[in-house]
């Protein structure tokens, strides 16, 4: 319980801004699954359940024992049968790109099988959303999101993303990371887009991905607060935040009228709100950016096939100093918040394409602080200034 709405805020940002010396880093991955045959038919939960066999999540199979795969990593399933693996953070990144790339080929391996493949694009091209997981949770997030227009639904069924785990750091830091994490966001949105239309609608935007999010709900899935608190900001935020579900024993955890976590911590429900309901509401916040203990980057798209490991190397490199970091805040600080103009237009917004260049000369410049080989810095390298030539038209500069 709480005594007043000072103690949750105090207890969120304590849980979501930690601080210490930057170690750890992580990676999710979320990919659409898609017949071989016909990648617009859909796709049958039992299938998939079929498919996972012992990996599959509760929320597929209710008495699955969820193995983890050998690596350690857990699957998931998300609303519309899009699969996701969450590896364990490594110290190492070259420890954690041997383990992805495991658990990437492992996943491929369970769904063969079956004639099943995964995704190559951050949205669904091929089919309208559609809500596999008949679970309380996504029961009430579609309830929440529907009166706002069909993104809600379309976020949850049809989209998939590349997901970078970062640490703070240490507490002096912490501000400056935040907000380079921030200002990077617009760049590497465009920089790294691969969701040219959804279902097909939106065709001509470089991530519709990124633009269902923006506008699903934006008291939860707009960018937080960038300032010099942003701790006590985002605290504010989540207690401020409509609670979408209540959970209780049945299928129906919708709230019984409209109120914020704060108006549940003043007595708005008839039970009072514990650590362990506010834990559970902020896994109802979906900004770019997620404070959890940790940086959570949520706003890149899925990649094509064989395409995951710039973005991440490229962020390990881009936040692996603070002199980097500064490097970065002073690059990206034109092209800070262009957030739906980096949906729309990609590297065609000419104010992004030159941050973008910038960014990618500053993450190959700090490759060389982390623990790949040459021959990797220079794979790494190569495949950046090949993707940015791509977007922007042009080759290196």
């Amino acid at each position: 319980m709480f005594r007043d709405r000072a103690e949750a805020e105090a207890y969120v940002a304590s849980v979501c801004f930690k601080h210490g010396p930057p170690r750890l880093l992580g990676v999710e991955l979320e990919w659409t699954v898609h017949h071989v045959e016909d990648p617009s038919r859909p796709l049958d939960a039992r299938t998939l359940a079929s498919a996972l066999g012992k990996h599959a999540p509760p929320t597929l199979v209710p008495d699955s024992p969820q193995r983890p795969l050998p690596s350690g990593t857990p699957l998931t399933v998300e609303p519309g049968g899009q699969v996701e693996i969450s590896t364990p953070p490594r110290e190492s990144l070259t420890e954690l790109i041997k383990t992805v790339a495991a658990d990437i080929d492992h996943l491929r391996g369970l769904l063969e099988p079956a004639r099943l493949r995964l995704g190559q694009h951050g949205a669904d091209p091929f089919r309208p959303p559609r809500r596999m997981l008949q679970v309380p949770r996504y029961a009430a997030m579609e309830h929440a999101f529907a009166p706002l227009g069909p993104e809600g639904i379309t976020m949850m069924c049809s989209t998939a993303g590349l997901q970078v785990c970062l640490d703070f750091g240490l507490a002096h830091d912490l501000p400056k990371r935040w907000a380079a994490v921030h200002a990077l966001g617009p760049v590497l949105n465009a920089l790294f887009a691969n969701s040219p239309g959804v279902n097909g609608r939106r065709t001509d935007w470089a991530s519709a991905r990124m633009r269902s999010l923006y506008a699903t709900d934006p008291v939860r899935t707009r960018p937080a607060a960038v300032c010099a608190d942003p701790a006590a900001a985002w605290a504010r935020r989540v207690l401020d935040a409509p609670v979408i579900a209540v959970r209780r024993p049945g299928s129906n955890w919708l709230p019984p009228h409209r109120l914020t976590f704060a108006d549940w911590v003043a007595g708005g429900l008839d039970r009072p709100a514990t650590s362990d309901d506010l834990d559970y509401h902020m896994t109802l916040q979906f900004p770019p950016v997620r404070p959890r203990g940790y940086v959570e980057v949520r706003y890149l798209d899925t990649p094509p096939h064989g395409r995951w490991l710039p973005p991440v190397v490229l962020m390990a490199a881009l936040f692996g100093r603070p002199d980097t970091v500064d490097a970065v805040l002073a690059a990206t600080e034109t092209a800070a918040n262009r957030w739906l103009s980096a949906a729309r237009y990609g590297l065609d917004d000419p104010v992004l394409a030159r941050a973008a260049r910038d960014v990618v000369e500053l993450g190959c410049a700090a490759l060389p602080d982390t623990d790949l080989s040459v021959g990797q810095i220079d794979a790494i390298s190569e495949e950046l200034h090949r993707t940015l030539a791509e977007k922007t038209g042009g080759g290196r500069s």
